[in-house]
């Protein structure tokens, strides 16, 4: 087991390091975010995709409804339309979704100046360790934005937009509401695939074991329907169950992983 870099650093070397990576990444994200914005209309064909009955999802569930015989007219019918009500919300809804995307573009290589930052106090195996947890921390990340932004995005949004409580209140849906709710179900699904990692950091200090996952697993899987209850709040069992099934691989794979 090396030891960490020998060559000794004063605090104020250090300092001088960390700024440096603090003004590399201002400057890869000031980068992204122009680049991101110049290509608006790229970003808000992928943005506003799901507010369209030709939606992938969409398509794919009235084929499966075609196949079984069953009447896929209500996702064929399914419309939304969206609204601005003040003057300066599509630039700065333009502002803030092309800042969110730079940072999803730019943060494998803000986690690469970080690691480089702290690698030197390392030792060899806590190099090896770090860099597993940082780069599955990242795929798990994106894992759950792509699940969010394929499935349960649309879903809500489908079952939101189209939700009444009476024929005579039509529902006016803003951008802002929109963007809203897709950057936060986006944030919150990242979050929650990053269950293995958080379990792997638990065992480590010793606080839960394989053996405590399985004893409490029925416990998980309740609390596991809760949140996706919450997260997706629509009345369908199908969408409870696309939401729930994934988060609760996600925890028999932190069993695995904990054992």
């Amino acid at each position: 087991m090396a030891a960490p870099d020998d060559k000794p650093m004063t605090f104020w070397d250090h300092l001088d390091a960390l700024r440096d990576v603090i003004l590399r990444v201002l400057a890869v994200a000031v980068a992204g975010f122009i680049v991101a914005f110049c290509f608006k209309e790229p970003l808000f064909k992928l943005i506003l995709a799901p507010s369209s009955p030709d939606f992938i999802l969409y398509r794919w569930i009235s084929s499966v409804a075609s196949m079984i015989g069953a009447d896929a007219s209500a996702l064929s019918d399914f419309s939304v339309d969206l609204f601005s009500t003040t003057l300066t919300a599509q630039f700065m809804i333009h502002m803030k979704m092309a800042f969110y995307v730079s940072l999803v573009v730019i943060m494998p290589y803000t986690l690469y100046l970080l690691f480089g930052f702290i690698r030197p106090a390392l030792y060899q195996n806590e190099r090896r360790s770090t860099t597993k947890v940082v780069v599955w921390s990242y795929i798990l990340f994106m894992l759950g934005i792509v699940l969010d932004y394929l499935i349960i995005f649309p879903l809500a949004f489908r079952f939101l937009g189209t939700y009444q409580v009476s024929e005579s209140i039509p529902n006016v849906i803003t951008l802002e509401s929109y963007t809203d709710l897709l950057v936060t179900l986006t944030l919150l699904m990242g979050i929650l695939f990053e269950l293995p990692i958080l379990a792997w950091f638990l065992s480590k200090l010793g606080i839960i074991d394989a053996a405590f996952m399985r004893k409490y697993r029925r416990h998980a899987v309740i609390v596991i329907v809760v949140i996706a209850a919450i997260i997706t709040p629509t009345t369908d069992v199908f969408t409870l169950t696309i939401v729930t099934l994934p988060i609760y691989l996600l925890y028999e794979v932190s069993i695995g992983i904990v054992k």
